[in-house]
């Protein structure tokens, strides 16, 4: 082994390149989501390093374009879990034994090829599987990715730094952080590349090896990122690639008694039902298993009577409506002070009217399409109960169409019940929720905003006044797990605004952030005595002269 104490490159986050007309790298996206929409590709697993097909094959369609087949994937079944499973635990001595400067090697060149070669090939899986406008891809597959990546092995070499502060004449104390005993899961969600990317990979890199199970709408993206993984060297059997369903995974899976973690980003009724059979189950496993989980969100912006009109209106559209509201901090409802509302409804109104709906290929669309039939389904019948409820007002949108993708047209909806169904519950749709209050309850809209959701992942005030500011940081500490003043509710950036909700919104071990690799590791102390007693007697028991 090496020997020295190696100090890694100092992580920046990644430039967000703009596509403008005529630069570069919209040529070069153009001509990769070309490439990619000319081929039929079929993906296999990837299980011990080798690529696993199967006679069932599932087509990949864009949802803005569900008529074209991008390709298909071979499904798996339980005996492919169980497969993973065995190349994961064969590749786990090897692989935590290796010096950790090398796993950080094999990351930082990952993030490397994803901002040089693979950018493109990677932004174009995005926007053609999961519906992404360029720019939404470009912060999400290329620049949040590597931005998770680099820090994360900062923040590796930082947690392997913090040593005991005191080791008295004689002692040597030290803390040496070992991976989990066993295989973690990596449960990953559709709407985010980079989530599917880092949520095995900040595990693999603390040393353990990885069972991972994208959302079947991802896997497109999921199989670039495979690519690039397999390029920067990552061993065989350290990250399983399987696609099979989820109560396949979770009946082996949660069974193994070397089940040792889950990292997850999805529902929250399904994170509840699989932190309940990990606790039905808690007799088979070795060790305590880690429940590491982000899920849904009901977030808010709330603006004061004393806010900006263009900041507010800006807020409230890129809010609610980038990525099609299916973003887990995207706006769903918003409190607008009611000396401000006429300005705000009149602004956010024309931008609507300049925002145009459609397939990615055009660079000139705003709003794509929602990720699937389901999803469209779902969001349709909030809009039409809406329309049939004259308590209500739908005052932009309301129409939809899926004859040749899912798009549902930005849609805000008026309401005078602060607790209405929409105000509650969570959509994932560019469907926005508002509801006017008087300016002298304020302080009473603040405990309506606090008391609605059982979410809390993120919420947004906005305002000049401080005092205003202040108090809705304090009332509202506890119903955003990433706050915001005077910005939008979304866009949160590795290395800057850690991310994560509490409530019903998951654990708060907040991505993108030490905080989250330390669940992936079991610390040991390990106290080293030079010259150690070598009787029993304490000097109390020694009889008096």
């Amino acid at each position: 082994m090496l020997k020295g104490f190696f100090n890694v490159p100092e992580p920046v986050n990644e430039n967000v390149l703009d596509y403008s007309p005529g630069s570069k790298e919209r040529s070069l996206l153009k001509e990769a989501i070309k490439d990619a929409r000319s081929r039929l590709i079929d993906i296999p697993m990837v299980i011990d390093g080798k690529e696993v097909g199967t006679a069932k094959k599932i087509e990949i369609h864009p949802p803005h374009d569900h008529h074209h087949l991008l390709g298909t994937y071979a499904l798996g079944e339980k005996k492919h879990v169980t497969d993973a499973i065995n190349a994961a635990l064969k590749a786990k001595t090897a692989w935590e034994e290796m010096a950790w400067e090398h796993r950080a090697s094999i990351f930082l060149k990952a993030a490397d090829l994803i901002a040089g070669p693979y950018r493109y090939k990677l932004n174009a899986a995005t926007m053609l599987a999961q519906s992404k406008n360029a720019y939404q891809a470009e912060i999400d597959a290329a620049c949040e990715l590597i931005d998770f990546l680099r820090f994360n092995v900062k923040y590796m070499s930082d947690i392997y730094k913090q040593q005991p502060p005191v080791s008295p004449r004689g002692v040597w104390n030290r803390v040496e952080q070992r991976p989990l005993e066993g295989f973690v899961f990596a449960l990953t969600p559709f709407n985010f590349t980079a989530i599917a990317g880092n949520l095995p990979t900040s595990a693999a890199m603390m040393g353990n090896v990885v069972v991972w199970k994208p959302a079947n709408t991802q896997i497109y993206s999921a199989h670039v990122l495979m690519e690039i993984f397999r390029e920067a060297g990552l061993p065989d059997g350290v990250i399983n690639l399987v696609f099979v369903s989820g109560p396949d995974a979770g009946e082996v899976i949660f069974n193994h008694p070397d089940f040792a973690g889950i990292h997850f980003t999805g529902s929250t009724g399904v994170f509840q039902d699989i932190w309940k059979t990990i606790g039905n189950n808690i007799h088979k496993y070795k060790t305590y298993p880690r429940i590491v989980g982000e899920t849904g969100g009901k977030d808010f912006i709330l603006v004061h009577g004393s806010a900006d009109v263009d900041v507010a209106s800006t807020a409230i559209v890129r809010g609610a409506f980038e990525y099609q509201g299916q973003k887990c901090s995207a706006a769903s409802r918003v409190y607008v002070a009611a000396s401000v509302w006429p300005e705000i409804k009149k602004r956010t109104l024309s931008d609507l009217t300049k925002i145009t709906t459609g397939p990615v290929e055009d660079f000139g669309n705003f709003v794509n399409a929602v990720i699937d039939e389901k999803s469209f389904d779902k969001l349709v019948k909030y809009i039409d109960a809406a329309k049939k409820d004259k308590s209500l007002e739908i005052i932009a949108g309301g129409n939809y169409d899926k004859s040749k993708g899912y798009f549902i047209y930005p849609t805000i909806i008026l309401t005078e019940d602060p607790k209405y169904v929409t105000m509650c519950e969570e959509l994932f749709g560019p469907v926005l929720t508002i509801f006017v209050y008087e300016d002298k309850d304020f302080e009473k809209t603040l405990e309506i905003v606090n008391n609605t959701s059982i979410y809390a992942l993120t919420g947004a005030v906005i305002g000049q006044d401080r005092y205003a500011l202040a108090k809705a940081t304090h009332v509202l500490r506890n119903a955003a797990g990433n706050f915001y003043i005077n910005d939008k509710c979304t866009g949160a950036v590795v290395g800057q605004q850690p991310f994560g909700g509490a409530r019903g919104s998951g654990t708060n071990d907040k991505a993108g952030s030490m905080i989250n690799l330390l669940r992936w590791v079991s610390p040991r102390t390990i106290k080293e005595t030079f010259d150690p007693p070598k009787e029993y007697q304490y000097p109390f028991l020694r009889e008096e002269n």
